[in-house]
């Protein structure tokens, strides 16, 4: 039986350190307020003409490639998940095809928002196993900085979000013993609008951009937080529990959960439910904040960085985000 197994990892994220005191140029905030409700100290913005949504994909790219001693030639497939892509179409995908002469390669461009990395690996996993490709570039990419609302009204949701890039290189393998277990996917339209950002929207009367839009807000991030908290909080659990359960594993087993880095508080309520200790949880968001569909793959990169990942280590990935979407991953390293 073919499975998939992670050869590679890489990230990149932007020069441009913003600390919390940064952020009182802008907003009525403090570094106090931000640590308690978030855990965040500080964040990364993309330096404008320096970095896009695709460079920065395929920098952590070409570092995963690397590290798996393979080049773009030797790639089936990109799956690329982000929700802040750098044209309105075509996605960023594409861009980075290009960048990284590819031509002719399948791109798959997912929106899952938080989940959207894990949801791009599942993707890969199944595409190997079915044996249609050998191997598959995965990618998670955001520039948010430049869309989130700065001012005190949006401080809320400003002070989470960063930018930065993340990706791994998945290649088929034999090997039952080192490789994706299983991954699970699930979502709830039911919430949608409990966190979302409304335009541009082609549903909209006359142009799907208006001065009127910007002007009411339109492109701001809308959050039910209590709502958004609640359910992450259970998700989590449940889909962690999944992924053990299908694999007959069980929360002792696991030795690191690389969460999606929404919130720290989030992680350690996950991480106590759970009966884990704090080592046996990769936390990063203190330093690049919330990175959306970057988030797992940057910390995943980082983790393999501090030597966390050891050969045959349990390793489970998770995430919760707008949608309402959540995901797991069981990895045997």
């Amino acid at each position: 039986m073919t499975h998939s197994r992670i050869i590679g990892l890489g990230y990149y994220v932007p020069n441009n350190i913003v600390t919390n005191n940064d952020l009182t140029e802008w907003m009525e905030t403090s570094d106090e307020w931000i640590q308690e409700r978030t855990g965040i100290k500080e964040r990364r913005y993309f330096e404008f003409g320096k970095d896009t949504n695709y460079s920065m994909a395929t920098a952590a790219s070409r570092q995963a490639l690397e590290r798996a001693g393979l080049t773009p030639d030797d790639v089936d497939v990109i799956v690329y998940a982000t929700i802040t892509p750098d044209y309105f179409f075509p996605g960023s995908a594409f861009l980075m095809q290009r960048e990284l002469g590819m031509a002719g390669k399948p791109v798959i461009d997912i929106r899952q928002q938080c989940s959207g990395f894990v949801y791009a690996l599942s993707i890969a996993d199944q595409f190997i196993k079915s044996g249609m490709y050998k191997t598959a570039l995965v990618v998670g990419s955001e520039i948010q900085s430049s869309w989130i609302d700065k001012s005190t009204a949006g401080r809320n949701t400003a002070v989470i979000f960063g930018d930065g890039a993340g990706a791994a290189v998945l290649q088929a393998t034999s090997d039952p013993e080192h490789c994706i277990l299983s991954t699970h996917l699930h979502a709830d339209g039911n919430f949608a609008e409990d966190l979302y950002v409304r335009d541009p929207g082609s549903s909209r009367a006359g142009r799907a951009v208006t001065k009127e839009m910007v002007e009411e807000g339109g492109f701001n991030v809308i959050m039910n937080g209590n709502a958004v908290f609640k359910h992450a909080i259970v998700r989590f659990g449940e889909v962690i529990n999944e992924a053990l359960s299908a694999n007959g594993y069980s929360p002792e087993d696991i030795n690191l959960l690389v969460p999606h880095q929404a919130n720290i508080r989030i992680s350690d309520y996950v991480r106590q439910q759970m009966g884990l200790a704090e080592n046996q949880v990769i936390n990063n968001i203190q330093r690049f904040g919330n990175t959306t569909a970057a988030s797992i793959p940057i910390a995943l990169a980082e983790a393999w960085e501090m030597g966390k990942l050891k050969d045959g280590d349990l390793l489970c990935l998770a995430a919760f985000g707008s949608g309402f979407t959540w995901a797991s991953a069981l990895i045997r390293w």
